[in-house]
């Protein structure tokens, strides 16, 4: 699944290619999973005509802030979600695989959206397998989906003493504390299993047992994980070889270990977790 750095990028498509312009032209593949029951004409109308103010994210979940009355529009990139330009260079994540991303006549392979200005730039949103969703609210402020989640973990991680006392409430496993959106939001799977190795710390450890020094590791490490694939725009070619990242997948993907140190793979917070117990603890 797409987490934050991968939404990033995606939100950095969308305001390379549409901020401040208007749109002028919209096509939408009718789909009441995607659409979260919104028909083609609801969704045309609440972007057809009006400029795009801004991009907003907050972890997973993005929005497009638009000018005029009418709805804001959100969108989350599910499992196989993802943003792609409609000019300039196609851009291809780790889980993309090697699949051509445009068709035989040159148009985005498994679109469900797509969105354009006046001047031909545009995006469009594809999803082979349509667990992404984009929805119509009120605003970022008020819709539910959003105000559920918690503080960013890019651009508005707690301090260690914040995140301390919320670790101190949870007696569960810090990996799944970590994926608990509620709690930070924007943190996945493979960012989870990759802060906990940097900082040394066990996937299994019940949250409320580590210690402030462990805390404050582990928010170096969450801080310094994400702000490195942002800044290279989430190509995962670009990670330090480091990084358990290129040793954790599974089968021909993956390694046995990193560094001559084991590597088990087992579920934890029931998602299949990568980690080195000769190293976590």
């Amino acid at each position: 699944m797409p987490e934050l750095p991968e939404v990033e990028s995606a939100c950095r498509i969308m305001r390379t290619a549409l901020a401040g312009k208007q749109i002028t032209a919209c096509e939408v593949v009718r789909d009441p999973i995607v659409f979260s029951g919104h028909g083609p004409r609801a969704i045309e109308k609440a972007l057809v005509g009006r400029s795009v103010a801004a991009v907003g994210r907050r972890g997973k979940f993005w929005w497009l802030e638009l000018t005029g009355p009418g709805p804001t529009v959100f969108g989350h990139l599910g499992m196989s979600g993802w943003i792609q330009a409609l000019e300039g260079p196609e851009k291809r994540l780790h889980g993309h695989g090697k699949a051509p991303l445009r068709d035989a006549e040159g148009r985005p392979r498994f679109m469900r959206l797509l969105v354009r200005a006046a001047d031909g730039e545009g995006f469009a949103f594809t999803d082979p397998r349509r667990f992404g969703r984009i929805w119509l609210g009120e605003s970022p402020e008020t819709d539910p989906q959003v105000r559920r989640l918690g503080p960013d973990a890019y651009e508005a991680l707690p301090s260690a003493p914040e995140l301390l006392a919320r670790f101190a409430k949870r007696r569960i496993a810090i990996k799944a504390v970590l994926l608990d959106q509620r709690v930070v939001s924007g943190i996945g799977n493979w960012i989870a299993d990759e802060v906990l190795y940097q900082a040394r710390i066990a996937p299994a450890r019940v949250a409320s047992t580590l210690t402030k020094a462990e805390v404050s590791t582990l928010r170096r490490s969450i801080t310094s994980v994400i702000a490195h694939a942002v800044a290279v725009d989430a190509d995962s070619t670009r990670f330090p070889k480091t990084w358990l990242f290129a040793h954790r997948w599974g089968g021909t993907r993956g390694a046995d270990a990193i560094g001559r140190q084991a590597i088990v793979r087992e579920v934890v917070g029931g998602r299949t977790t990568a980690w080195v117990p000769s190293r976590q603890t």
